[in-house]
């Protein structure tokens, strides 16, 4: 199945949010070919900042820039754009509001061969305990694009996680991008699938297997992390009563996380977390580490399994 990466989507999606807005600005750290930055250079050279291997003064200054009615994009790789600059995200960026948008490519194990160092298996939890965030986790090339312009129209904190290698088109170009809202892709009625970034692929393909063995899966796409679609959450989960969540990070704090946290207050019903385990990445292909890591589709069938047990 053809896809792009994510990261494509977003180089695409900041050169048009710069062609519709002036203000729209970008900020690199010494890695603009790898975040698909270039075209957005070469088309607004005096809208674009190559900040260095600087990632903590890249943030610095583009809150500034917002500052000065800037909207600016801080581009870098997740693993630099999360915990390297967590205090500038805190203080410089949240804590004041500002309005910047971090996109942060290379995301998840999927970065393969570079490792655990280059692997981001924590930078969502990083950035939902971060006061005034809203955190956004593209399927495919299309949602990218989409959310990237969506995002340079929202007036607050964006954290944007992107991919480098292709995933799979889930959508089209007619793809409308929803902020905060939830996405239904399949329907189904035996149990709840919430999956997102990499993972929503996958767990469409789980639920083709599925269906093979009698078993309805309602699979739904969750791009918006947080805040989440509380009621889009609660009315997905109690329409099958038992629910599987997929996500390409650590079971601590990400997806897993905030679907647990507004199942526990809402709607007590049996669950099960596919994700990476307590662990870090290593080197290797990606589809050698999503197979090793349990995150591919076989996975999210085996935990719909176990989770039916307890229905």
């Amino acid at each position: 199945m053809a896809g792009k990466a994510t990261r494509d989507g977003f180089g695409v999606g900041v050169l048009e949010a710069g062609k519709k807005n002036g203000n729209v600005v970008v900020l690199d750290a010494d890695v603009g070919s790898s975040t698909r930055v270039k075209n957005f250079m070469k088309e607004f050279p005096e809208r674009f900042f190559e900040m260095g291997i600087a990632e903590s003064n890249m943030v610095g200054v583009a809150a500034g820039l917002a500052t000065c009615g800037k909207i600016p994009f801080a581009s870098t790789f997740a693993v630099f754009a999360s915990s390297r600059v967590a205090d500038q995200l805190r203080n410089s960026v949240a804590y004041p509001k500002l309005n910047v948008k971090i996109a942060a490519t290379h995301a998840g194990i999927t970065v393969g061969p570079d490792g655990a160092t280059h692997q981001s298996v924590e930078d969502i939890a990083i950035l939902r305990s971060i006061p005034n965030f809203t955190v956004i986790v593209p399927c495919d090339y299309y949602e990218a694009k989409a959310a990237v312009e969506a995002a340079a129209e929202y007036n607050g904190p964006v954290y944007l996680r992107l991919t480098r290698g292709a995933v799979p088109f889930v959508f089209d170009e007619k793809y409308q991008f929803e902020w905060g809202k939830v996405v239904p892709l399949r329907d189904g009625q035996d149990v709840t699938i919430f999956a997102t970034g990499v993972m929503v692929d996958q767990a469409l393909k789980a639920a083709e297997i599925l269906e093979t063995e009698g078993i309805s899966a309602h699979v739904v796409n969750v791009h918006t992390l947080k805040p989440l679609d509380l009621e889009g959450v609660i009315r997905a989960a109690q329409k099958t009563g038992a629910v599987i969540t997929a996500e390409e990070h650590s079971i601590y704090g990400g997806l897993g996380s905030a679907i647990a946290e507004v199942l526990a207050e809402n709607a007590s019903l049996p669950m099960q977390r596919v994700g990476i385990k307590d662990t870090f990445g290593e080197s290797g292909e990606p589809d050698e580490l999503m197979e090793k890591y349990g995150l591919v589709d076989k996975n999210i069938v085996e935990a719909v399994h176990v989770v039916l047990k307890r229905k």
